[in-house]
Parts: structure tokens; sequence; C-alpha cells
């Protein structure tokens, strides 16, 4: 593994343990050459995903991203960092359990809207504000409204 301060690339590992949900492995890295420490990550990938936008452009699927518009829609929410992590991962699992190696846009899309309504409702808002490409107040107020009536029909 690269050191991410000084560039060299024989780092050694320290310690290593299961995340709480045992869904990674953490490592604590030392480099000889600069004496700097930091954490490194390991997770099983069952296959390379690969995001089909609407407009017809592939990009490799990254967890990372995911996670950013997730934590961008709780930011300032009380939920724990735990069910997000929880929710992220199940997300991933999904999709590559799913049996297909590309995946619509949308449906990444689908499946966050889906996780967020049953996290936290701001978050979900927010999310689909950009998600649903809201251009007006009167946006928000029918989306909001239409969630009140299924959330009365549940």
């Amino acid at each position: 593994m690269r050191c991410p301060f000084c560039g060299t690339e024989d780092t050694q590992v320290k310690d290593s343990r299961p995340t709480e949900d045992q869904s990674a492995i953490r490592r604590r890295r030392l480099c000889p050459n600069c004496a700097a420490r930091f954490t490194t990550f390991e997770r099983v990938q069952l296959r390379e995903l690969t995001v089909v936008k609407k407009n017809g452009q592939r990009e490799p699927f990254e967890r990372e991203k995911l996670a950013r518009s997730i934590h961008i829609s709780l930011r300032k929410r009380p939920v724990e960092p735990e069910r997000v992590e929880r929710v992220i991962n199940s997300i991933v699992r999904q999709l590559e359990s799913s049996g297909e190696s590309d995946i619509p846009s949308d449906v990444v899309g689908e499946m966050v809207m889906e996780a967020l309504a049953t996290l936290d409702q701001v978050a979900y808002v927010r999310f689909a504000s950009v998600y649903r490409n809201f251009r007006e107040a009167k946006d928000f107020g029918d989306f909001v409204g239409r969630i009140h009536v299924d959330a009365d029909n549940d």
C-alpha cells in the first residue's frame, strides 16, 4: 500500500481487525520512510460494477461517491453513523448481488431514495430535490404532499 504522505510503496501493517459490522477489515499502517501512520479499509467486492447514466455515459461504480451523496443529504441530521454505514453496505451488496454488471443510474438513485425514506424524512426530501431536479418551491410542496398521502395510506 502506497503511503499517502510521501508516496513510498512499501508500508507496514501494524494492526488488523474487522469493522464493527464485519463488512471490512481495518488496517493501521506505518510508513517506514516518513513514519506516518494511516488507516486503510479492505472490503470484499463481488463484481466490477459500471453505472450507466441517462445520457449513456458509463463510469465505474464508486462506493465513496454513493456514501458522499448520502452523507450530504444527512448533513446535520440526528442519524447514527453506524446506521448510515449499514445502509450504504446494504445498497452496495444489493447492487453486487443483482447479477448485473451495468447498473442504470436511476436504479441507484431509487435505492438511495428508498433507504433515505426509512432513515430520515428530511434527508429523503433533500436527496429527492436534487435527484428529481426540483425547480421551485412548489415542487417541494407537491413532493412532501405525496409523502403525507403515502404515509396516511400505510
